[in-house]
């Protein structure tokens, strides 16, 4: 496999920071250029991850800057964090997105009513190691809740590193309440209740909040999927979208050189060494008082 590495420009927690990912040293679109499949026979997907768990900064891939290097998002001009709702702390999985997907927000998804959100689709990596913005996961797709934000539709996909100890075991969405009880439960609270500490309303799910399984989940990226090939072949109205890209060969492809130079004073960086160890989840279930 190709090997993903991350280009860092400005600093942490400032609005000039930024986070390209690079492909063999070469600077890419984390939206485009990266394939939804690691491999497809096999049902492995790649995942861009936004923001590593037990984090607060609003990190996500930026749909208008040219080659969707991730940011971290902002609201009149201040940047975003996610308040610890207790007995949260951050993000509770790797949050983030699989690359070459789209919710097409001119299409009313059938089961929710609701058109699409004008996002790659976001996943919840349920592992138990950390990982780090711009990292390229492989990962298992076992399910989907269906978060009802301002009228639309936003997918939650869950899934699970490959290469996590569980990940043999874990094949579809009742293998994540078997052998991580309470996680789907805490899933669904945190996204109903993480807006509430800044005075917004408590989120609303499709499906009464029910996790559909693994076979609905597929379907969903299938459709997201198909709708990104519209996007970025002209059959879907952009707007604002950067279509920007150095592998696809349509109208949006650049030059490597010019995909390098967007990048212009960034420092390339390896993944970082995080030591996993003290960040092992514990289920505990049925204990006796």
């Amino acid at each position: 496999m190709s090997s993903y590495t991350t280009r860092v420009v400005g600093q942490p927690d400032t609005l000039e920071y930024r986070i390209f990912i690079e492909k063999d040293g070469r600077v890419i679109s984390s939206f485009h250029d990266i394939p939804l499949f690691a491999d497809e026979a096999n049902g492995i997907y790649n995942m861009v991850v936004e923001i590593p768990r037990w984090t607060n900064a609003k990190m996500e891939i930026s749909k208008e800057d040219s080659l969707n290097p991730i940011k971290q998002d902002t609201k009149k001009g201040k940047l975003r964090y996610v308040r610890n709702a207790f007995p949260h702390h951050g993000y509770i999985w790797n949050y983030g997105a699989l690359p070459q997907t789209w919710e097409d927000p001119n299409q009313t998804n059938p089961d929710t009513k609701c058109v699409g959100d004008n996002d790659p689709i976001d996943v919840c990596e349920i592992g138990e190691a950390i990982g780090y913005p711009g990292q390229v996961k492989q990962v298992k797709v076992l399910g989907v809740m269906a978060l009802i934000d301002e009228g639309e539709t936003d997918w939650k996909v869950l899934a699970i590193d490959v290469n996590d100890p569980l990940a043999s075991k874990m094949n579809d969405v009742e293998d994540i309440e078997r052998y991580m009880p309470g996680l789907l439960h805490a899933t669904n609270e945190w996204f109903r209740i993480y807006k509430i500490p800044d005075g917004k309303p408590e989120n609303q799910f499709a499906f009464g909040g029910e996790a559909k399984n693994r076979a609905y989940a597929v379907n969903i990226v299938k459709e997201t999927a198909e709708a990104w090939s519209n996007l970025v072949n002209g059959e879907s109205d952009a707007g604002k979208i950067a279509l920007y890209n150095t592998t696809l060969n349509n109208a949006g492809t650049v030059p490597k050189s010019a995909a390098d130079e967007a990048a212009a004073g960034g420092v390339s960086k390896p993944a970082p060494k995080i030591d996993q160890s003290l960040h092992k989840w514990f289920f505990i279930s049925g204990s006796k008082m």
